[in-house]
């Protein structure tokens, strides 16, 4: 697409667009028929999302860990759209490692690509934001609230997410912005598959995930999409500071607690 739409409060910018989570909330809001920017490191995934999601969108390659980069996916919203009127950020790496064995690499990277580029986003967005009263919705993960064990990198950087959607809510609420957040727990992504490949039995570790979940199974991307493309609603009008768990009872669940009533 080429015309302006002057129609900012209709328009989504969506990180981490190509695959996974991005691409879930990517197409419940084609649905919806928001204007939507897809930003995302991967050009030929990204491409190929856009293809197959039609609807109005524009494309910006390029990684939130560039400042530049997020400043350029809002200009072209502005551009293409007329402005912005909602971010979900979703871009995210997984690591593992304990305190001895993350490098300081690996270390900086996790914390780089998980948190700081949230922020960046945010950064990049906000004055349009304010402009527009909007919204803006960061994903984090059920291990900004809990832990697994050999993954610090991750859960530190998910529970400065959450910590990040806390902060600015307080910060942006007076200048009608709503800030919030979605903690998932396992949900079917390309991130997931790669973790659960590097276990030496696969399949094993699959039946494990997903009796993790009360309701018995992981998560689709497309569900977590609902859930955010509410959140960036009118609809959550009154929700501001809040990161909403959307893991299938996971973090409700006591541990050993027996699966049936009658154990």
């Amino acid at each position: 697409m080429s015309d302006q739409v002057n129609n900012a409060g209709d328009t989504v910018l969506v990180t981490g667009a190509a695959m996974g989570i991005g691409r879930g909330v990517a197409e419940v809001l084609t649905a919806e028929g928001k204007n939507l920017v897809l930003f995302d490191k991967d050009g030929e995934a990204l491409e190929a999302t856009a293809k197959a999601l039609g609807g109005k969108h524009a494309i910006k390659v390029g990684s939130v860990t560039d400042l530049s980069d997020c400043e350029a996916a809002v200009q072209l919203a502005v551009d293409r759209f007329g402005g912005l009127g909602g971010v979900s950020h979703n871009a995210g790496i997984q690591t593992y490692g304990d305190a001895v064995t993350t490098t300081p690499e690996l270390w900086a990277k996790t914390l780089d690509v998980n948190l700081t580029g949230g922020f960046y986003v945010a950064k990049a967005a906000m004055p349009e934001l304010r402009r527009n009263k909007g919204a803006i919705v960061l994903t984090a993960s059920v291990q900004g609230m809990a832990a697994q064990k050999g993954a610090l990198a991750y859960v530190v950087s998910k529970h400065g997410l959450i910590g990040l959607v806390t902060g600015m809510a307080m910060d942006e609420a007076a200048n009608g912005v709503r800030v919030l957040g979605v903690a998932p727990g396992s949900v079917e992504t390309p991130m997931l598959r790669w973790a659960i490949n590097l276990d030496p039995n696969p399949k094993a570790l699959d039946d494990e995930i997903d009796a993790m979940h009360p309701i018995g199974r992981r998560g689709q991307p497309r569900e977590i999409g609902e859930v955010i493309a509410f959140l960036l609603s009118d609809k959550a009008s009154f929700m501001t500071g809040e990161t909403v768990r959307v893991d299938g009872g996971m973090l409700a669940r006591i541990p050993g607690a027996p699966r049936k009533a009658d154990q």
